[in-house]
């Protein structure tokens, strides 16, 4: 009996960042795609901002996945994304400008809940709210994230799939704002043209309709092909609304676990986690954070790394907040995620400092604790222990091999590495893509 040839299926990679955000996970997803036939976005919304240099050209993308800067590269926007219509065209537009080819190999789940004006005004409302009171900001974008997936766990959101069905879309929203319209006037927003979305949303629909697909489907067969995927995520796992910092914290679940929920396949499917860190941490919005340093005094350690690492919201311009590598928090994310490995992102931000601190753990009343806490009321009473470590004068900008690093920069890496309980497999040392070090490929079993 002849025995038919099969195809070995791909090597599958989830990109996830291991802090509060701004890690770095664009550039690194973008450089992975060498190696990749796709790339899934799997949870959040046009909230992300993965900032890419490539050629010196910086791209700033919000939902469409990073590698879109790669010519072939499918793009698979999974079920766990709510997608803004207006927003999304506008960035495709956008990107089309650039001479990119978006739409031929943009794909998008059918299933994905919408974003739609009335959830932006609420958001923006809400969090005005939350300023006037005892309650203290959140920190939120106001871009609509949080109440549109309120109304996909309450089972009342309008999906992409909806927009098929004009009729059908057309009762279901108004139903929908009949629901949040009584908010909308108690938080004193403006009045909602139901109108005016219907029309948007239609309008939109035309173009989104040939994009809409069953993206697990689409995914698991492409695996079944051959394809190596990638799995980007987006925020971090600090933010994670189980795991991370709560209440301060996203509305999605950011960790390497909803990759295959979000995405629409079993985890099986998901082999390498890497988990992206920045050489020291950052946070944009409130809530605890125990590294932090103070940013606006000149020649200040916080703000040398704050302006050498230009330390400001990709999508919403406010700066971050700055402190020293949290390891105990670090170590937190790894267990979340079931790390692989690391990569270690900004390394050349830390140059020219005398010497450089990691947080090891805390002193938490008479405790001493080696890993981060989950109460957030008791993360802000944390008190950071410090292991102090050598500074290197030498430059790390630019270089792409390990041997090069100055031995000081080496020693940090191997203590971080310690510390974490994770290999390290990649080092980045500026924003453009050719500036990394390989120890170890993802997509090498």
């Amino acid at each position: 009996m002849q025995i038919a040839h099969r195809v070995s299926p791909g090597r599958n990679v989830v990109v996830v960042g291991t802090q509060w955000g701004d890690e770095g996970k664009g550039k690194v997803v973008d450089w992975l795609t060498d190696h990749a036939q796709g790339v899934v976005r799997f949870q959040g919304g046009h909230n992300a901002g993965h900032t890419l240099v490539i050629g010196g050209r910086k791209t700033a993308l919000q939902l469409i996945p990073s590698g879109v800067m790669r010519e072939g590269v499918t793009c698979y926007i999974g079920n766990g994304v709510v997608v803004d219509p207006a927003h999304l065209l506008g960035e495709i537009e956008r990107l089309e400008g650039l001479g990119l080819a978006v739409r031929p190999r943009l794909l998008i789940s059918e299933s994905c809940p919408l974003i739609l004006p009335f959830h932006v005004e609420i958001d923006r409302a809400r969090e005005a709210r939350r300023e006037q009171s005892s309650a203290g900001k959140i920190g939120t974008t106001g871009k609509g994230i949080g109440p549109a997936y309120e109304d996909k766990v309450a089972r009342r959101a309008l999906r992409l799939q909806d927009l098929k069905h004009p009729g059908r879309f057309e009762a279901k929203l108004r139903e929908l704002l009949a629901h949040h319209g009584r908010e909308l006037a108690a938080l004193g927003a403006p009045a909602v043209d139901a109108q005016a979305v219907l029309d948007g949303a239609l309008r939109a629909a035309d173009a989104l309709r040939p994009l809409m697909t069953d993206v697990g489907y689409r995914i698991h067969n492409a695996h079944l092909n051959g394809a190596n995927l990638l799995f980007e995520g987006a925020q971090g796992t600090l933010l994670d609304i189980d795991h991370g910092t709560y209440p301060f914290v996203t509305s999605s679940n950011c960790v390497a676990g909803n990759a295959a929920a979000g995405a629409g396949v079993g985890p099986g499917m998901l082999h390498y986690i890497l988990g992206i860190t920045k050489a020291y941490t950052t946070r944009v919005g409130g809530g605890p954070f125990p590294t932090e340093l103070p940013i606006d005094e000149p020649g200040s350690v916080g703000h040398h790394l704050s302006s050498v690492g230009q330390e400001r919201g990709t999508v919403t311009g406010r700066a971050r907040r700055c402190g020293w590598l949290d390891a105990a928090a670090l170590k937190r994310a790894i267990i979340i995620n079931g790390v692989s490995g690391l990569c270690i992102t900004k390394l050349d931000v830390l140059d020219g400092l005398a010497e450089i601190k990691i947080c090891v753990g805390y002193r938490l009343g008479n405790q001493s604790l080696d890993i981060l806490p989950l109460d957030a009321d008791e993360i802000d009473a944390c008190e950071p222990v410090y292991e102090t470590l050598p500074g290197w004068t030498e430059t790390t900008a630019g270089l792409t091999n390990w041997e090069q690093l100055p031995a000081n920069a080496r020693r940090y890496l191997e203590r971080v590495q310690q510390l974490a309980g994770a290999p390290i497999d990649m080092v980045s040392t500026g924003p453009d893509r050719v500036h990394t070090i390989l120890l170890r490929h993802p997509f090498r079993p």
